[in-house]
């Protein structure tokens, strides 16, 4: 995201919002459809950020909201949307129910998850569940930008260093120990988060994450939850 912030900083305070927005056109001056996407995410600089740059390098329509209730609403009132992007933590999406619900709304079209601290596991999931991509928000903003041309397109995006992370975890014996749930929680132990930061990523209640992360000590016999963090990071977990 850091890639992102400072290829985009200097364009979206001259950005012009009256712009013409009905079409965008392609290296060889030929005219393209317009890619119109919904962007929910609960991080306003992630959200303006991500959407400037759509609008300014990709030529895109894009309208944001904060949660997936929101979104939902927006699906039903403008949509359907070529590309919806769900941010996997934010308020109301209960894991991948949210994907479901958001794939429903957009009638057939295309629904991607953006996620900052989802495992790959979680990713492969989310695709199991329909969606059309997954998006780290540490992807550079031009591959950000060819990522969702892709799922616009139609077409499934998950990226390399994703797919190669995910078949690591899958063939080491603690992984199949755990829960995706279990997963998530134990991703923010290992970068260091507190039970009340987990639970706020995942929208859950900061008892359940005391919950998870007895039981995650337990599995990884581990002594507390520093060690477990250290078992998931030699392990190649995380």
């Amino acid at each position: 995201m850091h890639d992102l912030l400072s290829a985009t900083i200097a364009k979206v305070d001259g950005f012009e919002t009256n712009q013409a927005l009905d079409m965008s056109y392609d290296f060889r001056n030929k005219v393209v459809p317009l890619m119109r996407i919904l962007l929910a995410d609960d991080h306003d600089m992630v959200r303006e950020t991500i959407s400037a740059y759509l609008m300014s390098e990709g030529g895109a329509e894009v309208m944001t909201t904060i949660d997936l209730p929101s979104a939902l609403e927006q699906i039903e009132a403008e949509g359907p949307f070529d590309l919806v992007l769900l941010d996997y933590n934010m308020p109301g999406m209960m894991g991948l129910e949210g994907l479901t619900r958001a794939l429903t709304a957009n009638g057939g079209k295309g629904v991607g998850i953006l996620s900052g601290s989802a495992p790959a596991r979680t990713a492969q999931e989310a695709l199991d569940a329909g969606a059309i991509g997954f998006i780290p928000k540490t992807m550079g903003a031009q591959s950000l930008l060819n990522a969702v041309r892709f799922m616009c397109a139609g077409e499934v995006y998950m990226p390399v260093a994703l797919m190669r992370e995910q078949s690591a975890a899958n063939e080491h014996p603690l992984a199949k120990k755990l829960s995706p749930r279990e997963m998530e929680v134990l991703g923010g132990l290992s970068r260091g988060l507190s039970n009340k930061e987990i639970a706020r990523e995942l929208d859950l209640q900061e008892v359940t994450i005391k919950l998870h992360v007895r039981t995650l000590c337990r599995k990884l016999d581990a002594k507390n939850r520093t060690q477990a963090a250290l078992i998931a990071k030699e392990a190649g977990l995380f």
